[in-house]
């Protein structure tokens, strides 16, 4: 017996010849013309919620066929752990309706790319200790290392370019409600004096553990105990490179 199978390689929802019209209407949108694997994402919703994962949202996206899943509040390494099973559960539900996940973080150039915005605070942000000085003085320290995080960002090489909602990947910048930053500032954050900051760099495809790691290790740490760590994800990395291995 052959068994043959016709593979279509284009996001969900595309036409079969060219590309959808201009972004815009498919944020957060509804209805089949510009809302598309709705299915796909309550499922994977209710997997999760099935499973105790933390997962507390989801939404589509800017680009059509695109789509966002939020897990937390977690604690610590927690977030790897729920991300990691988080997203098995995603392609394991996808499979279901024939579909393929990809976690790249930029698709076409001319489209938004995805990234996986990590909100990050302190129990002393959170109390509003120290106010926005504290906030800020923990943004400031993530400035200092910002070409060290981005090594380990996942890859970000077509991402942030200053456009479609991205800092330039140069240099570091901050700021209340800018969704065009490296490091997001939230208004409720600025107007509390406390809650949390947004690391706006992290790709799509990022390691959670890696980054939720170095995060707290430059934030809270006056001395880093990260090298070990960045020894060991770069040799991981050569090894990826050495083996023509291109996607986690």
């Amino acid at each position: 017996m052959e068994i043959k199978s016709k593979f279509t390689i284009k996001p969900l929802g595309w036409p079969s010849g060219g590309f959808p019209g201009a972004q815009g209407p498919y944020y957060c949108s509804v209805g089949a013309g510009t809302c598309f694997g709705r299915a796909i994402m309550d499922a994977h919703y209710k997997a999760c919620l099935y499973s105790s994962i933390k997962i507390s949202g989801t939404n589509s996206e800017v680009m059509p066929g695109q789509w966002e899943f939020q897990i937390g509040p977690c604690e610590g390494i927690q977030v790897g752990d729920h991300m990691w099973t988080a997203r098995y559960l995603l392609g394991r539900v996808a499979e279901d309706f024939n579909t393929q996940i990809t976690f790249e973080p930029k698709i076409f150039k001319e489209y938004n790319g995805a990234g996986c915005h990590t909100n990050y605070s302190t129990k002393k942000m959170r109390l509003g200790e120290g106010g926005m000085d504290y906030i800020e003085s923990i943004v400031k320290r993530m400035a200092a290392k910002h070409l060290l995080h981005l090594e380990f960002y996942g890859d970000n090489s077509k991402r942030l370019t200053g456009e479609h909602e991205t800092s330039k990947r140069e240099v570091f910048t901050y700021g209340v409600g800018h969704r065009g930053a490296s490091c997001r500032i939230p208004t409720s954050t600025a107007a509390e004096k406390k809650g949390y900051i947004e690391d706006r760099r992290p790709a799509s495809d990022m390691d959670p553990y890696v980054v939720s790691a170095l995060i707290a290790d430059t934030t809270l740490l006056d001395e880093s105990l990260a090298q070990p760590l960045i020894e060991a994800y770069r040799a991981w990395k050569e090894w990826r490179v050495n083996t023509h291995i291109e996607h986690l």
